[in-house]
């Protein structure tokens, strides 16, 4: 294990010539991530499809690291191209009785919720529990909303546009002992914060790529317990999906027993590659399932960001309460368009967002004093 920063920052050519703040937008793809994207593109132009073996078995090798990353089984992942993906799969496959509920967050990203709106057609009811107006969340509020037809629970583990970092191992005590299941929206966590599903025993995950895992849009993750597999209808079902798959002659719908069913037919080879590439360069500086130098990291970082905020004149709008810290942080400057701050910025080589009105900056481990002391002044000239 690796805790050498400045080596890690060499990993991210962004940082030759940004002070990047914006991972919890599009991250930059690490060094990795691009070494294996240009061999699969030199692979696929000079060899063709002479190397496929090579490339199902990289595939392989990345499923068994985000099971070795999250305590899970190999057979409980499978590869999506995107968040929605793995929200749909859950949304559409579940086996839902007329006038049953799912609950979710006011503030959800819309990927959490239009999955989840759409079952309308099938008298399946979404409902939002309230948060506080700094994105707290309220377990009280989020079970009271809840009832005797609640199924699932659908809640993010970082809220994009709060930074709120909900209690994962409570939400799922909690909703396990209603017989409720639990799906979380992984993208704005995973790759930073240790989780261990052997423990936190979340029903259903899903997370892209592109945000703090530093990998490319169009290939992410889904964990999918595997005493759950037999309670999701089989959807997007192809050659992939069934047992004899590589027997194109033998027609038998019997589907392989391991989340990677529903990855139906041909797979992202190249974006697998990248994010398999970056997920083990943060493996090797310190994520892992159970303690996350990644994520002490990111929190020493963004602690100092706020305090340099502040000291700015920002007002911190993200409630930084214990470990419900998150790398990302909305705040406001008195007086000024986030919009146009955003902008001038930009110009400065400083990545950040606007969400929900404020300004939003979300670091990563690589940021350093430099970027700091860079984002500060762009924000000072604005």
């Amino acid at each position: 294990m690796n805790h050498d920063w400045e080596e890690f920052r060499r990993e991210m050519p962004v940082a030759q010539k940004w002070a990047y703040f914006d991972h919890a937008a599009v991250a930059p793809l690490s060094q990795p991530a691009r070494n294996a994207i240009e061999r699969w593109l030199a692979q696929a132009t000079e060899e063709g499809d002479t190397v496929w073996p090579e490339w199902s078995k990289q595939v392989e090798r990345t499923r068994r690291n985000f099971a070795l990353a999250l305590g899970a089984r190999p057979e409980e992942i499978a590869f999506i191209p995107n968040t929605t993906t793995g929200i749909g799969l859950v949304a559409e496959g579940f086996r839902w009785n007329a006038g049953d509920n799912i609950v979710t967050l006011e503030n959800e990203f819309p990927s959490n919720i239009y999955p989840w709106l759409n079952l309308q057609r099938r008298d399946v009811e979404t409902r939002m529990a309230p948060v506080e107006p700094d994105g707290r969340v309220d377990l009280k509020k989020l079970l009271a909303t809840c009832d005797e037809h609640t199924r699932i629970i659908a809640i993010s583990w970082v809220g994009y546009a709060s930074g709120w970092r909900v209690n994962l191992n409570e939400i799922v005590d909690l909703a396990h002992r209603r017989g409720i299941l639990v799906f979380v929206d992984a993208i704005q966590g995973l790759g930073v914060f240790p989780l261990d599903v052997a423990k936190t025993k979340v029903d259903f995950l899903a997370a892209d790529g592109h945000k703090w895992l530093l990998g490319p849009e169009g290939a992410g993750v889904l964990y999918i317990r595997r005493e759950h597999l037999e309670r999701l209808d089989p959807l997007m079902i192809g050659w992939n999906s069934v047992m004899q798959q590589q027997d194109f002659s033998r027609i038998e719908l019997t589907l392989r027993g391991e989340a990677a069913r529903y990855e139906g037919g041909s797979q992202n080879m190249a974006g697998v590659a990248a994010l398999g590439a970056s997920a083990e360069m943060l493996i090797r500086y310190g994520w892992g399932k159970s303690i996350s130098a990644i994520g002490q990291r990111v929190m020493l970082v963004t602690d100092s960001a706020c305090l340099q905020l502040e000291h700015l004149g920002a007002k911190i709008i993200t409630n930084r309460d214990g470990d419900h810290r998150s790398g990302i942080v909305l705040f406001e400057l008195p007086g000024k368009d986030p919009q146009a701050v955003r902008r001038h910025c930009l110009q400065n080589n400083v990545a950040l967002s606007c969400r929900a009105g404020r300004l939003r900056i979300a670091a990563h481990a690589y940021n350093d004093l430099q970027d700091l002391d860079r984002l500060i002044e762009a924000l000072r000239s604005a």
